[in-house]
């Protein structure tokens, strides 16, 4: 039986110990305080990120895919960023996709038992056609979700590359992925809530790994999204102003 109180994630915060006696704008202060660490944790790992963004845009040019995987938040964090990246980037919906455990319902609802299936990555994963030629980022605060080590598994026994994010230190995930990221956010403000801390972390690190990716393969000039897709009045609106700056008119 795991041990799951050793995990820097599910720990005590002293800081928070008596949030729920505080003023409100105490608790928020106290919530901000704790948020000011994860730039930080975010920073120490800059390499790696850097590592994987350079993997994924070599993957990119070579016609290959990116995948997240993950549970709960983790698995709706990778949801998210691959869902941003077509109107962002102008990019095919199959570029980059992001997998939940327990399907599409738990981005809403949680799936029971979902996440502790090994094997459920593997059935997600071939469903997708996943090849050698993708990437795969598993995506797991505690670094030991079941579902996204046994994607990971899955991905190494095909020949692809791997990338782990964990916000605990010595995590399993860390231990078999090819590129570990492993921003460590501490104990949260409530205890094992990792939506908190561990969350922002992760959407930061996705972020970066997508946005710099683009900007690699030539989707962004200067600072400018010039493939951005035109589906609503404000975005319209910018890539006329995008065109502007370019053409200097």
């Amino acid at each position: 039986m795991e041990n799951f109180s050793e995990l820097t994630t599910e720990k005590i915060n002293p800081a928070t110990a008596h949030i729920d006696e505080c003023t409100t704008l105490e608790m928020v202060k106290l919530i901000n305080d704790e948020d000011k660490k994860v730039a930080t944790a975010v920073e120490k790992v800059l390499p790696e990120v850097a590592k994987a963004v350079d993997a994924i845009a070599e993957s990119f040019s070579r016609g290959g895919r990116l995948f997240y995987i993950g549970a709960g938040t983790s698995g709706r964090l990778g949801v998210l960023d691959a869902s941003e990246c077509p109107p962002t980037f102008g990019v095919n919906p199959e570029m980059v996709q992001g997998l939940i455990a327990g399907g599409a319902g738990a981005l809403i609802k949680a799936v029971e038992g979902a996440e502790d299936n090994l094997n459920l990555a593997a059935k997600d994963l071939t469903d997708k056609n996943f090849c050698a030629a993708d990437i795969l980022v598993g995506i797991t605060a505690s670094g030991r979700t079941p579902y996204v080590l046994g994607g990971v598994d899955f991905a190494k026994k095909i020949g692809a590359i791997t990338v782990g994010i964990s916000c605990v230190e010595n995590s399993a995930l860390a231990k078999v992925v090819d590129i570990a990221i492993t921003p460590v956010t501490g104990a949260e403000a409530l205890t094992g809530s990792t939506r908190m801390k561990a969350g922002t972390a992760t959407k930061m690190v996705l972020n970066m790994l997508t946005t710099a990716a683009m900007i690699k393969i030539g989707k962004v000039r200067g600072n400018l999204m010039v493939c951005v897709q035109a589906t609503n009045d404000k975005l319209r609106d910018r890539i006329k102003r995008i065109n502007k700056l370019i053409t200097d008119s």
